[in-house]
């Protein structure tokens, strides 16, 4: 599942910048194509376009404007609701895939998809809910579980990314992590530092576990790598000079 073959649908917007709000999500997590059933009034002057940031160049102005029929007949239909509380006596399609789990939901489907997004105040009808093929959930606080709908569709495309960014944009990556081998010879470094300090022999070997442990956490940089190594190797090496003058 690539992100030209997935589009984001809303039904019945009332507000012009939720619909704002929406296409510019679309756009901030690699997704393009809007489409919108009864859409309000998109002036490019008012604040559809004021919330969509960049994606007022291109997401936006070239949203299409289409039925629920349609969506119905042309795309896996996804239709985003509000959390389901787990109850499957209240809701017309349970159970419902949760917002995170969407996208390994959606690498099985082989067709065009549209994520679907209702209205501000009572979004999907169970009616409309019963046509789509699957449903997807927000978990949240059952003390106030629903969201905005330019909330709901932001935290939707978030979590798509997974399927819509490449490997070079994914932001889940922060930072360049080290090559196992560098990695390892620090360690070699770490203990010979250990052994060269005259850390207690039978306390060396927690040391260098601690440290592995450490590191797995941190996934250091490339850089952070070699400096410790400069570190490690520059003690071990002053360590012995001065046990040489000791001599």
């Amino acid at each position: 599942m690539t992100a030209d073959r997935i589009a984001v649908a809303v039904v019945d917007a009332e507000t012009p910048g939720n619909v704002g709000t929406i296409a510019r999500a679309v756009k901030n997590f690699g997704l393009s194509e809007l489409l919108l059933v009864d859409p309000p009034p998109l002036d490019p002057e008012g604040e559809a376009y004021g919330f969509a940031g960049r994606a007022r160049e291109d997401v936006l102005p070239n949203a299409t404007e289409t039925t629920l029929d349609a969506l119905v007949e042309g795309y896996y239909t996804v239709g985003c609701t509000a959390i389901t509380n787990e109850d499957s006596t209240s809701h017309v399609r349970y159970p419902a895939v949760t917002a995170a789990d969407l996208p390994d939901h959606l690498r099985g489907v082989d067709a065009d998809v549209a994520v679907v997004f209702g209205r501000e105040r009572v979004g999907l009808t169970n009616d409309e809910l019963a046509r789509l093929d699957t449903v997807c959930s927000i978990p949240a606080s059952p003390v106030y579980p629903s969201l905005n709908l330019g909330q709901a569709a932001t935290v939707v495309c978030y979590e798509l990314r997974r399927l819509t960014l490449t490997e070079t944009q994914h932001p889940d990556q922060l930072h360049e992590r080290v090559d196992p081998a560098e990695l390892e010879r620090l360690h070699e470094q770490f203990a010979a530092y250990v052994t060269a300090v005259g850390h207690p022999e039978p306390k060396r070997e927690k040391a260098s576990r601690l440290f592995r442990r450490l590191l797995g956490r941190a996934h250091p940089t490339p850089r952070e790598v070699r400096t410790l190594q400069g570190l490690f190797r520059r003690g071990a090496e002053q360590v012995g000079d001065r046990s040489d003058e000791t001599r």
